[in-house]
């Protein structure tokens, strides 16, 4: 089982768009759990972390909230970021067949423009980020964003593709 989290601010509009691509995977019986970590926002985020049954929180702990967390397995992943067809299945069978972590394939259907991927390093959570549990409570600091664990580190790719949550912020 999959424990989603989530952390924004201000970012209702994007944070809609992320749970409902991830109804699927609560219908399939991998995502077991939703957890949204909010920095103030000022919108209806909260509304929407309460409406699609999230725990949602405005002040926390990280490692409080990953012992917390239902499943064994944590995928990180930005407000506005969306799996495409097939992730569930493929994350299903490789938290079945590895313990090392792994993030999401960049959509071919959306790609940052060529200035904009020349000479810029991806930001951490761009392909969101897989990783096991006990892996991410070994890691956590107190005060720990959650870009930080996936930030300067290799995982595995997945054939799954990402929209990644930039391409939300561009439509706004």
């Amino acid at each position: 089982m999959l424990t989603v989290i989530i952390e924004c601010q201000d970012q209702e509009p994007e944070l809609a768009q992320t749970l409902a691509a991830l109804v699927q995977g609560a219908i399939e019986g991998l995502v077991c759990d939703v957890v949204v970590l909010d920095h103030g926002s000022q919108d209806g985020t909260s509304r929407v972390a309460d409406a699609a049954g999230c725990r949602f929180h405005s002040q926390w702990d990280i490692k409080d909230i990953l012992r917390s967390a239902r499943g064994e397995w944590l995928l990180l992943i930005e407000p506005g970021a969306r799996p495409q067809a097939g992730w569930i299945d493929e994350i299903a069978e490789y938290v079945s067949l590895n313990k090392v972590p792994a993030r999401f394939t960049a959509s071919r259907g959306y790609r940052r423009p060529f200035l904009q991927r020349v000479g810029r390093s991806m930001p951490p959570l761009e392909l969101g980020w897989l990783l096991s549990k006990p892996q991410a409570i070994a890691a956590a600091r107190t005060g720990m964003r959650l870009a930080e664990f996936a930030k300067g580190q290799k995982g595995r790719k997945l054939s799954s593709e990402l929209i990644p949550s930039w391409v939300a912020r561009a439509a706004r």
